[in-house]
């Protein structure tokens, strides 16, 4: 059972994410509506950082949503890129945590 600054890092991780998301999602709404309106735009490093920093489904909606950025291959291709590398990541970190909690229950287990 996880305790209680377990589960506020969860609750911490969580917040963290849903705002990056809609971060990476305004900031292509953004970008699109400068764009249209001949205003400085966004560079788009900041909207890849953003992306790479946990806000890539948000900016892959943004992106689809406002048709911005739909064409450019360091987009098109990139920020699905950083969403699988992403999913890997936290599979890896997952799956090592499960091997250590089966590591510690068969340990437990040969004590006996």
């Amino acid at each position: 059972m996880p305790d209680v600054m377990q589960l506020n890092a969860i609750k911490g991780l969580l917040i963290y994410l849903v705002v990056i998301n809609l971060v990476g999602y305004a900031m292509m709404w953004y970008d699109k509506r400068c764009a249209q309106n001949g205003q400085w735009r966004v560079k788009e490093k900041t909207l890849l950082i953003v992306s790479l920093m946990g806000g890539s489904i948000g900016s892959l909606a943004g992106m689809y949503r406002f048709r911005h950025k739909t064409k450019h291959v360091s987009f098109k291709y990139g920020i699905p890129f950083i969403i699988v590398m992403q999913i890997a990541i936290v599979t890896s970190i997952k799956l090592k945590l499960y091997i250590h909690l089966l590591e510690l229950v068969k340990s437990a287990f040969n004590a006996n």
